[in-house]
């Protein structure tokens, strides 16, 4: 069995407009939402044994934050640039090459791939994986080829407006 988390970025900043999309930080909210996000993903015993993320600074910097939020040594982190605004076929060519021996692989990333990917996984969970969104799944699989989808089951859907 394997677990996959999908994390979408935070919230970000659009107030610089000189700034290129990958340059864009995360907003005030974003800021609030990620250290939450990350300690609800804690909550849920997801516990990766690999985060990579999207190199955009909205998404590594959501993805610094929840590693500290669920102890995860933030220099085992990485960065892969198919994952900024990647879509299914290119989340899933990501998820393809990680190595057999991690068992739990959190991604850090963009919508719309991100939210099409939760779909094909578990088709009609969401319109739209908000901002910070959070999705889990436990794949009934040994390896991370998942051009042949196996068996999903949906561990946790989470959001920030998802107020407990």
């Amino acid at each position: 069995m394997k677990t996959l988390t999908l994390v979408r970025h935070a919230k970000s900043s659009w107030k610089d407009n000189s700034l290129a999309d990958r340059d864009r930080p995360l907003n005030k909210r974003g800021k609030r939402d990620a250290p939450e996000m990350g300690r609800r993903i804690a909550a849920a015993g997801v516990r990766p044994s690999l985060i990579v993320s999207s190199p955009a600074v909205r998404a590594w910097t959501t993805a610094k934050i929840i590693a500290n939020e669920i102890g995860y040594p933030r220099e085992f982190l990485q960065r892969d640039s198919a994952l900024y605004l990647a879509s299914v076929n290119g989340i899933l060519d990501v998820i393809v090459s990680q190595d057999a021996g991690f068992n739990n692989l959190m991604l850090v990333g963009h919508n719309p791939g991100f939210t099409d990917f939760a779909n094909y996984l578990v088709p009609g969970l969401t319109n739209n994986m908000p901002t910070a969104g959070v999705v889990s799944v436990e794949l009934d699989t040994d390896d991370w080829s998942l051009y042949d989808k196996p068996d999903v089951t949906l561990l946790l859907y989470d959001f920030p407006k998802n107020r407990p």
